[in-house]
């Protein structure tokens, strides 16, 4: 144990069945005082630590990871601190092998959706740039393609947490993608179909959708959305269909 008194080491330390990631801030006379992220200080006799209370922390989790599959920390405490790491350098996705994290940043980060991100998307194959929504939305549809078979992308998570943006942005890549397969002529007639499937999520929210304390526009709705793609890879139509319907918020919601 000694090795984790040293001033200024990274440590877990265990508190209320919780890994909290803390510094060492000093150890002097038997005593430990840890300083946690969050602001908490604990302060312990050496003699009375063990393994179990505080261990060192792995260097994956010290310096944070673009794939959390990679993380030396495998415990709920590491997973939050290592999307909080990337969360305050304006990095909101992060990897866990093929899925997708994503935290709401609650804010516009520039040129994260722009052109520019799409056309350097659609060159690398998923893993091998920075973890963004793009990489799953092209993986998925050059899979079509190698597999001739239906893909599918599943979007979950809680109320506020950006679900629907998220489906938002996987439409408007499809959409690039769709139109980059046509030739010029072919895109003023293609192009209907895709507005017209980028709009109506927002006509559906502006029926369905509740104030919560979480999210002033939350979507009391699930939706199923299928595309139909031609051979040459353009969105040839598609379907909203309704599904999953919520209850309407407790009045201690509202």
């Amino acid at each position: 144990m000694d090795n984790f008194f040293t001033v200024g080491a990274r440590v877990w330390l265990r508190e209320d069945g919780q890994f909290l990631p803390s510094t060492v801030s000093s150890c002097s006379g038997g005593v430990a005082v840890f300083t946690t992220d969050y602001g908490q200080v604990y302060t312990y006799k050496q003699s009375t630590l063990t393994r179990q209370k505080v261990h060192a922390m792995h260097p994956s989790s010290i310096n944070g990871v673009e794939d959390m599959a990679g993380l030396g920390d495998l415990h709920d405490g590491a997973i939050m601190h290592n999307l909080y790491l990337r969360y305050q350098q304006d990095k909101i996705y992060t990897y866990i092998g093929s899925i997708l994290a994503a935290v709401n940043p609650y804010k516009v980060i520039p040129h994260l959706y722009d052109q520019a991100s799409v056309d350097l998307y659609s060159r690398h194959h998923l893993g091998e740039m920075a973890p963004h929504i793009f990489a799953v939305a092209n993986e998925c549809y050059c899979t079509l393609w190698k597999r001739t078979e239906s893909q599918c992308v599943l979007i979950s998570g809680e109320s506020g947490a950006g679900k629907t943006e998220s489906t938002k942005l996987i439409l408007r890549y499809l959409s690039a993608m769709s139109q980059r397969s046509l030739g010029a002529r072919a895109k003023a007639a293609s192009s209907h179909v895709e507005h017209a499937l980028l709009e109506s999520s927002p006509i559906m929210e502006a029926f369905g959708n509740a104030k919560t304390v979480y999210n002033n526009n939350s979507s009391r709705f699930g939706k199923f959305i299928q595309l139909h793609f031609c051979q040459k890879g353009n969105i040839q139509g598609g379907r909203i269909v309704d599904c999953i319907l919520k209850p309407p918020p407790s009045p201690s919601q509202c």
